[in-house]
């Protein structure tokens, strides 16, 4: 038994942020942006929590999959950027929805959607669970140094979320997990403990090492589609869309050349959002799904690569 996505739901914050605005205090400009990242604008969150912003992309999965919450049996959740450790994401979620169903949250960072669905995939394969509501929801504008032109003008905010239901629409997955924080580093701060030696190493915010992530990327993107297609018995050609987690444009073309895809199988929208992290595919999947462009049947892929470092295919019927 696996599952089948029955709704797709997104939210962004109405506050658009250009390129140009960056500029004004940033020593950068949008050529050299959408040149390098392929980014001409994001959305920061100026008022809401990630989430508050997961609770209205779950409402509006929920409406989009016709199911009542009160039907939903399991809440999984992802961010790296939620503004309390505990209580979790998903278990504001379930209070916002008046609901007393398990929730619980995963951190794969960029990749945390694959890996949500495949946690689903092992509740539905017990007979656990009927329906599940699966989210990713960042407030990257939370963990940026906004002084650091490499990273800020990378990233936005964001939710997006998916509703399972029983079915055999999820056919494979593909993980690799590398552990280290000599590529991409997120801290926390170390806390007030007066037994604590060591300081304030880092500062609390994103870290990134740009040309080892692009070069672990492009190797992730090319080494998991590969692999899982191939243990299928497919073809790229068979494949309707590839769905990617939106880091940087470059990597995705750079990607798609040296695999010999045509670049339109890919679907972005990086450049309206920005980097969202583990908010980025089930955005980009709302997109098509509302716009109409998936078709029953149709086969997608889902690679994702960030920190951990972590990366993950999924396969999955439509």
């Amino acid at each position: 038994m696996s599952f089948r996505i029955l709704g797709t739901g997104m939210y962004v914050p109405p506050r658009v942020v250009t390129n140009d605005e960056l500029s004004q205090f940033l020593e950068t400009n949008d050529e050299w942006i959408r040149q390098r990242v392929g980014v001409r604008e994001r959305r920061i969150s100026t008022q809401e929590t990630a989430a508050d912003m997961a609770v209205k992309a779950a409402a509006a999965a929920l409406e989009n999959s016709g199911v009542a919450p009160k039907e939903i049996d399991l809440i999984l959740a992802a961010t790296v950027s939620g503004e309390s450790i505990s209580p979790s994401v998903s278990c504001m979620v379930q209070k916002e929805l008046g609901l007393s169903c398990m929730a619980m949250d995963i951190n794969a960072a960029c990749s945390a959607f694959d890996f949500l669905l495949e946690t689903a995939a092992g509740f539905f394969a017990r007979g656990k669970v009927q329906k599940v509501l699966v989210i990713g929801a960042e407030r990257m504008s939370r963990i940026l140094d906004w002084e650091d032109r490499s990273t800020c003008v990378i990233f936005g905010d964001g939710a997006g979320a998916v509703v399972l239901g029983v079915g055999e629409n999820y056919m494979d997955a593909v993980f690799d997990v590398k552990g280290g924080e000599d590529v991409i580093d997120i801290r926390q701060s170390v806390g007030t403990s007066p037994f604590y030696e060591r300081g304030q190493e880092k500062k609390p915010v994103v870290h990134m090492e740009g040309q080892e992530t692009f070069k672990f990327a492009v190797r992730a993107i090319c080494r998991d589609c590969e692999r899982i297609l191939r243990r299928n018995g497919l073809t790229f050609d068979e494949i309707a869309y590839i769905v990617p987690h939106q880091a940087n444009i470059r990597i995705i073309d750079f990607a798609a050349r040296k695999m010999k895809v045509p670049q339109e199988k890919f679907y972005t929208n990086i450049e309206r959002y920005g980097n969202t992290s583990s908010a980025s595919i089930p955005i980009a999947l709302d997109e098509l799904n509302r716009a109409g462009k998936l078709k029953k049947g149709d086969l997608l892929l889902l690679p994702a690569f960030g920190g951990g470092l972590a990366s993950a295919c999924c396969l999955l019927r439509w």
